[in-house]
């Protein structure tokens, strides 16, 4: 009897002498492809309902794709025309302008809805559950309109709300640990242990990739240069340093700030010098300078930040290098200072970029040419690891606050279980200038000064973290690319410091939730018959007019709401407290 051979699924190493290595593995394997469009080596029914679609709406970039694979089919903006967010952390008070703004982004989400399916995963949705990843803090009405959306329009079967950061945990094999998502909004850190997230312990700041950008914005208008192109291709120019101006502000797009951002930009160590910096002046040079004074005169780099771009060119017109200072303010001197002393410590190299010109000055003789600084690139996202203020703790600060607020027999644990995700931590250098961000937030503040009041001592200075501090040998993030284990780590670091799977931080809760999907455990799942008698009933009841405040608990009861839930037992209640 005679054995038929085998068809072969691939081209054999022999045959493609030129192919890559990935490419040669790809094409060696034996393993089934579920289509030749995509190298994924499962097996996708059409009109089945075994494999999931998970997706990953974030604010401003979404990730797409089924469960069981390990990395998504699609990652794309939620606005690709403008790379805007469709949500912010402002909502309007008006109740006309609330109602605009969520028929808007309902319009929205349901046309990037029907792209995933339609375009991205060529499936159809009445036959495919879905797993959202969420944020633990996505509003309530973002979440109804995700339902209404995928049931009201899509029509599919379920759908199961996950949370992003437990999503995360799962993906580098653990259960139980300390998750801060670095996002575009905010940043969020919050402690799960045991597969249960300890959600009355987040904290969040908004030092976060939005911040990020305009403080970029800021910085290149500010400190950029900016050479127009030529004005006739048929006489000799003037060399490029002869040409060079202020950075136009038209032509500093989302687009292009979003490009030097991840392109250019990354994060280098701690600059100790960074707290002494000296005014510059005419007469005094930044060495012989005295201290700038503590005092609201002095901004900082969050506060500058947080200007609008349309308002830094003509209140920071001074803090120009070439400009005089005669006129400036302490808080023009405090940024130029800050600019001399990061220029002097950098050793990145300036990029020059070629950029549409403003409308003026297009005449068909091409580009105009955007230098960005190598202090710029290396120094611009200083502005998150800065802290000090109450309401806007930088990174570090938020990691050490949600230890605190951790039962004392689960901080050790947590210490050496720091989990980083998000788009923002894909800044190269960023994880490993947050650890060193930690040691250094939690050692032991400086010597007091001296108190000018006579025959009285100087007040202690303020310790915020000194409970913390027996933690120092305990600190490990599991995907430090680099970690930095010394003797004096603890057992526990040296076991988990650098050991998590090497997933982009940007992709790990999306990995979370395909292998949820795959395992069958993708949370609590809402079907749409569920969703359908809920609003039919309310419908039908023709009686009784049914108010927003039925219509909101109507959707807590269906959708899950962790912010909304009650107090534990033997918490005291606000009356109380105010009686």
């Amino acid at each position: 009897m005679s054995v038929l051979t085998a068809t072969p699924r691939g081209k054999t190493a022999s045959a493609t002498p030129t192919a890559t290595p990935t490419a040669t593995r790809i094409a060696g394997s034996h393993v089934l492809q579920a289509s030749p469009h995509y190298t994924t080596t499962r097996r996708h029914s059409l009109y089945g309902t075994e494999d999931r679609v998970v997706v990953d709406p974030g604010s401003r970039i979404w990730k797409v794709g089924f469960s069981g694979e390990g990395r998504p089919r699609d990652v794309f903006y939620s606005d690709p025309i403008s790379a805007e967010p469709l949500w912010g952390l402002n909502r309007a008070s008006d109740a006309a302008t609330r109602a605009e703004q969520d028929r808007l982004l309902e319009i929205n989400v349901e046309r990037r809805m029907r792209s995933v399916f339609h375009e991205s995963l060529l499936t159809d949705p009445k036959s495919r559950k879905v797993i959202l990843v969420e944020h633990p803090l996505l509003p309530l009405h973002i979440k109804e309109i995700f339902a209404r959306v995928l049931f009201g329009n899509l029509q599919v079967p379920s759908i199961s709300f996950a949370p992003s950061h437990l999503l995360s945990l799962l993906s580098v094999g653990r259960i139980t640990g300390l998750v801060i998502d670095c996002g575009h909004l905010e940043t969020a850190a919050l402690p799960i242990f045991a597969a249960r997230p300890l959600f009355p312990h987040l904290q969040t700041t908004p030092l976060a990739g939005s911040r990020f950008t305009s403080h970029l914005r800021a910085l290149l208008l500010l400190f950029g240069k900016y050479a127009p192109p030529p004005t006739n291709l048929t006489v000799v120019n003037p060399p490029l340093a002869t040409r060079l101006t202020r950075v136009p502000q038209e032509i500093l797009t989302d687009l292009l700030v979003e490009d030097i951002k991840t392109r250019c930009c990354f994060v280098s160590s701690v600059l100790e010098a960074r707290h002494d910096i000296r005014p510059s002046s005419p007469t005094t040079s930044a060495s012989e300078a005295d201290p700038l004074p503590e005092s609201d005169s002095a901004v900082s780099e969050s506060e500058f930040s947080r200007a609008s771009a349309s308002d830094v060119p003509e209140s920071f017109v001074s803090s120009q290098p070439e400009a005089s200072s005669d006129s400036g303010t302490a808080s023009e001197s405090y940024l130029q200072a800050l600019a001399n002393l990061y220029t002097r410590h950098s050793n990145a190299t300036d990029v020059q970029l070629r950029v549409v010109p403003p409308t003026s000055q297009q005449m068909g003789t091409g580009r105009g040419t955007l230098i960005v600084a190598g202090w710029i690139r290396e120094r611009a996202a200083e502005v998150l690891f800065e802290g000090g203020d109450v309401d806007e703790g930088s990174v570090a600060e938020v990691i050490l606050d949600a230890l605190l607020k951790v039962p004392i027999d689960l901080r050790t644990t947590m210490a050496s279980s720091i989990l980083v995700t998000g788009g923002t931590a894909m800044l190269p250098g960023f994880i490993p200038r947050l650890h060193a961000e930690l040691l250094r937030a939690i050692a032991p503040p400086g010597s007091p000064q001296q108190d000018s009041r006579r025959g009285r001592p100087a007040p202690p200075a303020y310790d915020r973290y000194a409970e913390l501090r027996p933690l120092i040998p305990h600190f490990a993030i599991l995907n430090n690319p680099s970690p930095q284990v010394s003797g004096s780590s603890s057992t526990r670091a040296k076991a988990n410091a650098g050991k998590a799977p090497a997933y982009s931080p940007a992709l790990m809760a999306w990995v979370g939730g395909s292998l949820a999907g795959a395992l069958k455990t993708g949370g609590m799942e809402i079907t749409r018959e569920k969703w359908g008698e809920a609003f039919s009933s309310q419908n039908d009841d023709d009686e009784t007019a049914v108010t927003a405040a039925d219509s909101e608990h109507l959707l807590k009861s269906i959708i899950p709401d962790w912010t909304k839930t009650p107090l534990p037992v033997g918490a005291p209640s606000a009356s109380a407290i105010a009686l």
